[in-house]
């Protein structure tokens, strides 16, 4: 072998070793502070933590906001489904995580930058999204291969979200809840 093979495999191992090396650091490092979350995730956290904390013993902000996050909800003149404000997982590998639903809509997807991140075979890395349009919420299914489902019927067109419907994104189904 001539001497710049041997070269070549040698920093050609190195550079295995030293993937190897980082492989080992990342599994290590996820294990030890688990997995990375979404800006959302970290929302749906810090909200949670403050649902706990305003159940556990009543504080003066809270109380302060609650009335303003209740008013908006309770409007008679809305339509039926304008006070949903929360998006609640029903079944799939994410069951029983609740969300508030931004005014802006919300992206759901197997893509890290969804709003709501489904990491399901079935699911697309930009599947579908919830917008509101009007008064009322409708749910777009964004080219997906397996489809999004309203009350079990596969939806081709946006199509209208009412408070209690279920929805079915993969294997995760979800509803909108006020």
């Amino acid at each position: 072998m001539s001497e710049l093979t041997l070269i070549i495999i040698r920093i050609g191992f190195l550079a295995l070793l030293w993937l190897f090396i980082f492989i080992v650091l990342y599994s290590l490092r996820s294990d030890l502070f688990g997995p990375r979350l979404t800006p959302l995730q970290r929302v749906a956290v810090q909200s949670q933590r403050t649902r706990e904390a305003a159940s556990a013993g009543a504080t003066a902000a809270p109380a302060a906001d609650a009335p303003t996050t209740a008013t908006p909800r309770a409007a008679p003149s809305a339509a039926p489904d304008a006070g949903a404000g929360r998006i609640v997982i029903t079944s799939g590998p994410r069951s029983g995580l609740e969300l508030d639903l931004p005014e802006t809509g919300l992206s759901i997807g197997r893509s890290s930058g969804a709003g709501l991140q489904i990491k399901d075979d079935y699911t697309s890395s930009s599947h579908a999204k919830i917008v509101r349009w009007r008064d009322q919420w409708m749910v777009q299914d964004l080219g997906s291969t397996n489809g999004t489902y309203v009350d079990g019927k596969r939806i081709t067109e946006s199509t209208p979200v009412r408070v209690g419907s279920s929805v079915r994104i993969g294997t995760t189904t979800f509803e909108l809840r006020r």
